[in-house]
């Protein structure tokens, strides 16, 4: 095991407007059963809870640095921090959060014009990282075959993971519309770097969207997260990169930059671009925050705001955040303020608009209402759910009970009892066989993924692991 590979065990890291916009396509399979067949149970008709059964542990009572000094000159990798820096989810879970903003697909799949249509994508995929936000806690490495379901009927989808590799760690989804409307998939390897100061998350993979009424499909990869004062401070979060979403039938990409921080600030969150065709001519202009609103206008309309802009008096700027201390010789990466809201150019188009927060979100590990409930074990779920799903995981329960002596103990026995089960197929010279996913070529860009193999909603599970 490679340090990098242990450091993503040891380092933390970093409103549902469906109705009157889903198309329906009942004329076409989507690849798992008969078209139409539902599973035999589907909890996304039921109620879903607005809270965690109890509040977020304190980590007041903790520090990186009072572990990691004592650890001079060892190698980092060897390094396990306290369970305190998780959060009680499974990476397989915050892998889902991708659909809390779902609506946006079936939007996309309705709209006529090529050019509405990257819109509506383009805007899913910022809202794709928007949970992200104040999110400071670790999720917890996907045990080796460990799985994830989920299934809205309220949203319209559902939604399948898989940990298909533990070295590197690769996590593996596939989710389709109850509609026929669209498929959605991809493997993600979050690439981790530690700089010191901070935790850096690449999260290497590609997505793909596939709009099937159109026949058309979109790949791009996530910016990178970077989570400062890991060691000492206040935890903030900044993402950074540039995003460009490819529409493979049309040529027509979007490009997003998503802008990092900046000397005083000035640039958090922010997220500018636009949406070019085959021949780079820009057709659409689009700015906002990933945190907050996407908001999009035509280029002309952007271009003559902008030269008003100059000519007129430049946009005050955010002071260094004066609480910043010294620590130890170390300087802390000082937390912007966050600047004022988005300035809406007149004769924009909303794209896009995060849900608000439940009011005991900060209590709840800054988790959004579609987060809440990822882990929710309803009454007789357990009949219906994989043996490897997430949600039957007792140190992730544990820690979402509460229980954090308990959560402690079930992760060390966990984590043993998959070194043992390694151990043993090296005996046995064995591989490691998938259940729900192979691999092969993205059939858009020719690189390697991981892809569905299907039958997971049948429900054989027979074949399923013993992880737990």
């Amino acid at each position: 095991m490679n340090g990098e590979e242990e450091f993503f065990d040891a380092v933390t890291e970093a409103d549902p407007r469906v109705a009157g916009v889903m198309c329906v396509d009942t004329g076409r399979s989507n690849g798992i059963g008969k078209v139409g067949e539902r599973p035999p149970r589907e909890n996304g008709i039921q109620k879903h809870r607005t809270a965690l059964p109890a509040p977020m542990f304190t980590r007041s009572d903790f520090s990186v640095w009072s572990i990691l000094k004592k650890c001079i000159g060892l190698e980092l990798s060897k390094i396990t921090m306290p369970i305190a820096f998780n959060e009680p989810l499974s990476f397989l879970q915050r892998i889902t959060e991708y659909m809390e903003h779902v609506y946006l697909i079936h939007r996309a799949s309705c709209q006529p014009q090529a050019l509405e249509r990257m819109q509506c994508v383009a805007a899913f995929a910022v809202s794709a990282v928007a949970s992200q936000w104040e999110r400071t806690g670790k999720p917890f490495n996907p045990l080796l075959g460990e799985t994830y379901e989920l299934i809205r009927e309220d949203l319209g989808f559902r939604f399948i993971s898989e940990q298909v590799s533990h070295h590197p760690p690769i996590s593996a989804f596939y989710s389709e519309g109850l509609n026929q409307d669209f498929l959605f998939h991809g493997s993600i390897y979050p690439k981790l770097k530690f700089w010191g100061k901070s935790v850096e998350a690449e999260p290497r993979g590609t997505i793909t969207l596939e709009l099937l009424k159109h026949n058309e499909a979109y790949t791009w990869t996530n910016p990178t997260c970077c989570v400062h004062n890991v060691i000492i401070g206040k935890l903030w979060i900044e993402q950074y990169g540039t995003v460009e979403i490819l529409n493979h039938r049309t040529g027509d990409k979007c490009v997003l930059h998503f802008k990092p921080c900046g000397l005083f600030g000035k640039e958090l969150h922010k997220v500018e671009g636009h949406i070019q065709d085959k021949n780079k001519k820009k057709l659409f202009m689009i700015y906002g925050k990933w945190t907050e609103c996407l908001w999009g206008i035509d280029p002309a309309a952007y271009e003559s705001y902008k030269k008003r802009e100059r000519r007129g008096d430049p946009l005050s700027k955010a002071q260094p955040d004066d609480s910043s201390q010294k620590a130890d010789g170390d300087v802390l990466d000082a937390v912007p303020e966050a600047q004022e809201t988005v300035h809406v150019i007149p004769g924009s188009k909303l794209l896009w608009r995060v849900n608000t927060r439940p009011p005991n979100s900060a209590q709840m590990y800054n988790f959004t209402s579609f987060t809440v409930s990822l882990n929710e074990l309803q009454s007789g779920m357990e009949k219906t759910l994989a043996p490897t799903d997430c949600r039957l995981r007792p140190d992730i329960r544990g820690m979402e009970n509460g229980d954090m002596d308990l959560a402690s103990q079930e992760k060390e026995r966990l984590e043993e009892k998959q070194r043992e089960a390694r151990r043993e197929r090296a005996t046995q010279e064995a591989e490691w066989q998938t259940r729900w996913f192979h691999q092969g070529s993205n059939p858009h860009t020719g690189t390697p993924d991981w892809l569905y193999t299907g039958g997971y909603f049948e429900r054989n599970f027979s074949r399923c692991p013993d992880i737990y």
